[in-house]
């Protein structure tokens, strides 16, 4: 699994955090910015790490930002992509089982390293349950065709 890793510059302190943890758990991953708190733009960020999963370079992306909600609108706007904004581990688990999301999205100012961890690990850890799931996930992908 290849995952993308991006934020704005409020972000920055929890995406190191989830990068150690990628590290930790030998996952292979691209920082795909940004790399200091000077402001940036969140759409440019989000935009840029859906687009990339979309495409197929990445398996999945994680993206954070203040709190999560602007890169989340942003990243959705995308084909194909199913942005899932999580604050808890209930959520992240149910976004993947039910909603099969490609993106995960966080607030560095909402939750901390902590639990942002643990968020990270049960998303990745948890796959698809498909079944009457798939048929919703394709009745969105159906919509985006239109």
């Amino acid at each position: 699994m290849k995952i993308a890793v991006a934020c704005d510059h409020g972000g920055l302190n929890l995406k190191v955090e989830v990068i150690k943890l990628l590290e930790h758990k030998g996952i292979e991953y691209e920082d795909l910015g940004t790399f200091s708190d000077e402001p940036v733009d969140y759409p440019d960020i989000a935009l840029s790490l859906a687009e990339a999963v979309a495409r197929g370079e990445y398996d999945r992306g994680i993206v954070i930002c203040g709190t999560g909600i602007g890169v989340s609108i942003a990243a959705n706007k995308v084909k194909g992509i199913r942005a899932a904004l999580c604050h808890d581990v209930y959520s992240a688990r149910m976004s993947r089982l039910h909603n099969d999301a490609n993106v995960l999205a966080m607030g560095a100012r909402v939750i901390g390293p902590g639990l942002a961890r643990t968020i990270v690990e049960e998303w990745l850890e948890t796959g698809f349950e498909g079944g009457r799931h798939k048929r919703r996930i394709d009745k969105i992908s159906s919509y985006e065709n239109r």
